[in-house]
């Protein structure tokens, strides 16, 4: 038999239940860490190039006004826009502003289809559903609405 510089790492009880501790501790603070209005606000900006977005009613967002379960929440988006080479809407952004992340979905859209588009998307507790139109000439429009969920999607 050779002999080899190999080490064996052992690691007593205490020292494995520390480890497993310090490991459940961190996902604890995970799972609990939302997003902000302000950082959905920071990704609309990201979109905008920095400039302000216009609150349009030319955007319809279906939600139920209570989720019973969050981990399956139905949305509609419609933009009205007229769809052609001259004006369509190039991206339709989904922001959730209490989720662990506040980007939910992004649909990308061309002037041969329709401003309509519909998902189901997990929400972690009652929030504002951000929607963010994109349009062909770089302007952006938003609208939001409220949702009371009653059971978190998102850990909560």
């Amino acid at each position: 038999m050779s002999n080899t510089n190999s080490q064996l790492v052992r690691m007593d009880r205490r020292t494995a239940l520390k480890a497993a501790g310090a490991g459940f501790v961190a996902l604890g603070f995970a799972s609990t860490a939302h997003a902000s209005p302000e950082a959905a606000a920071e990704a609309l900006a990201k979109l905008s190039g920095g400039a302000a977005a216009a609150t349009s009613d030319k955007i319809t967002i279906s939600l139920p006004e209570i989720a019973e379960n969050g981990a399956t929440v139905p949305v509609g988006i419609t933009v009205d826009s007229p769809m052609t080479a001259a004006s369509y809407v190039k991206q339709i952004h989904v922001f959730a502003e209490g989720n662990p992340s506040p980007e939910t979905i992004t649909f990308n859209l061309t002037p041969t289809g329709t401003a309509d588009v519909n998902t189901r998307i997990r929400l972690s507790k009652t929030q504002n559903v951000l929607v963010a139109a994109v349009m062909n000439d770089g302007s952006v429009l938003t609208n939001k609405k409220e949702v009371k969920v009653t059971i978190g999607g998102c850990g909560g």
